[in-house]
């Protein structure tokens, strides 16, 4: 079940996008330490995360999964283990001093964080019409645009939210709560592969 109403499909995609995720959470905690300018070089490699994602989904996993649900549990895994390794990493470097031209979140943090992230599943499987990528190309460039709209309002998010918070929001603190974020994610993403596979 995919959607074609052009309406339908922007307010599934606003939807999803902006609920909390491990990708929002890198954006709203660059937002937070370095400002927005300095985090919309993050934005690019969420648009390429997704786009290789549901590409990779709609032409090689799609038809897999649909036939072997164990594939569906270890992409799930996968996913879990990396939010895992990136909540160690910002929580372990949450110390360091954020210098002039270094940004606490990367990009290739942002690429692969979004590569695996569930969401791209629904996007995939569920809102973005089936069929060639050339006849699903216009669908891919609309849900492009709204990752931009959504991604910069997250970004935005976390620099106020650090701006009203003053001196409470120092990089270590932001990066900490962060982290915990990501580890949260990462539980919730294995607990449900787990479950599928039980």
């Amino acid at each position: 079940m995919t959607m074609t109403d052009p309406i339908a499909f922007v307010l599934a995609v606003l939807a999803l996008l902006a609920t909390p995720g491990p990708t929002n959470t890198l954006l709203a905690a660059s937002g937070a330490s370095v400002g927005i300018g300095r985090s919309l070089r993050l934005v690019p490699a969420e648009i390429g995360g997704y786009l290789t994602a549901i590409s990779l989904l709609i032409v090689v996993v799609g038809p897999l999964v649909a036939t072997h649900a164990v594939l569906a549990a270890g992409l799930k895994l996968a996913a879990s283990a990396w939010l895992a390794c990136c909540a160690a990493r910002m929580w372990n470097h949450a110390g360091a001093e954020v210098g002039a031209r270094e940004t606490p979140i990367s990009v290739r943090q942002v690429f692969v964080t979004t590569l695996l992230n569930p969401k791209a599943l629904i996007f995939a499987l569920v809102i973005i019409p089936q069929g060639p990528l050339v006849r699903i190309a216009p669908w891919l460039a609309g849900f492009s645009g709204l990752v931009i709209l959504v991604a910069l309002g997250w970004i935005t998010f976390g620099a106020l939210l650090a701006r009203s918070a003053g001196h409470l929001a120092t990089p270590r603190r932001i990066r900490r709560v962060a982290a915990l974020g990501l580890a949260v994610f990462a539980t919730v993403v294995a607990s449900s592969a787990i479950a599928a596979m039980s």
